[in-house]
């Protein structure tokens, strides 16, 4: 199931999901299926991805009449970022590609030594934004504005101690996320002012629940600036993969439903680059996953 966070005109956030290249309010979908649903990401989550089983086959069922009453057009909603308001920090994982640990090493205060376990930052909720909103650079702050194209793992089970075996039963979907990185901003090794500014995450453009995506571990993930590529790889080279993240995290800390995991970005990011690129006001950011959708931002100076 495509799920999205939208607002209209005439309403605040509410949950929804594609269907025949329509938004279906998700709530207003129940009520006319006499099957009550939540208007918000994070309680859809919270029932468990049983819940996505029956609504997919009260779909199945339904007549697209039905449908009409409580569809929109995909022009006449605005797409907010799936989760706008994560109930805890963002999960991030550095150094989870071998040519981006190569660049890394080039340019930054990193070894170049392979991890031998995964490398855990977080990023604030207050980092999370849309697509076709804009990303904050503070010139105050950083002249090196970075990109991070990541794949977005959503957890929708509690868990700990999990063997990686069992990992896949604890995700809910993925999203897209850019890991907007501030390169001059990293104190003494630590990464959150570089990573943690508002706007640093933005998000979407949709929730994909995991029964859509076929592999997660084979999915193509690219980048362009101002319409030029700058990365194109896929998720096949993770380092650390999906279950071995979900392993290693739920060792350290109980993971719980709506957390969110970025799982890392590849090689092709301003700072590896001879010479180094960075990103200036106006320049737009296309952040892209198969399977996923393309998440579009523009750079805004303050």
């Amino acid at each position: 199931m495509k799920l999205l966070t939208y607002k209209t005109q005439d309403t605040e956030a509410r949950l929804g999901f594609i269907h025949n290249n329509q938004v279906i309010d998700m709530e207003d979908f129940g009520e006319i299926s006499n099957f009550p649903l939540p208007n918000d990401m994070l309680e859809l989550i919270d029932l468990g991805f049983e819940i996505i089983v029956e609504i997919t086959e009260i779909i199945s069922e339904t007549s697209k009449e039905f449908f009409d009453e409580v569809a929109y057009e995909m022009n006449e909603v605005t797409i907010l970022a799936p989760i706008e308001k994560p109930r805890k920090n963002i999960i991030g994982i550095g150094l989870n590609y071998t040519e981006h640990v190569a660049e890394s090493a080039r340019t930054l205060d990193t070894t170049g030594k392979l991890p031998q376990k995964p490398i855990i930052f977080s990023k604030p909720p207050t980092t999370v934004t849309a697509t076709n909103t804009e990303i904050i650079k503070n010139t105050k702050l950083t002249e090196q504005l970075d990109w991070e194209v990541e794949l977005a793992v959503v957890i929708g089970k509690k868990g700990k101690y999990v063997a990686k075996e069992d990992a896949m039963n604890y995700v809910f979907g993925y999203t897209v996320i850019n890991d907007i990185s501030a390169r001059d901003c990293r104190r003494e090794g630590q990464w959150i002012v570089s990573k943690g500014q508002d706007t640093f995450a933005p998000m979407g453009p949709i929730l994909v629940t995991k029964d859509e995506i076929e592999n997660p571990h084979n999915l193509n993930l690219s980048l362009k600036v101002n319409g030029v590529e700058k990365q194109n790889s896929n998720t096949k080279f993770l380092l650390f993969n999906i279950n071995d993240l979900i392993e290693d995290l739920s060792m350290i800390f109980t993971i719980e439903p709506g957390d969110i995991i970025a799982t890392g970005t590849p090689s092709g990011v301003g700072a590896g680059r001879n010479p180094q690129e960075w990103m200036c006001d106006g320049d737009v950011v296309e952040a892209t996953i198969e399977g996923i959708g393309t998440i579009v931002n523009t750079v805004k100076e303050i």
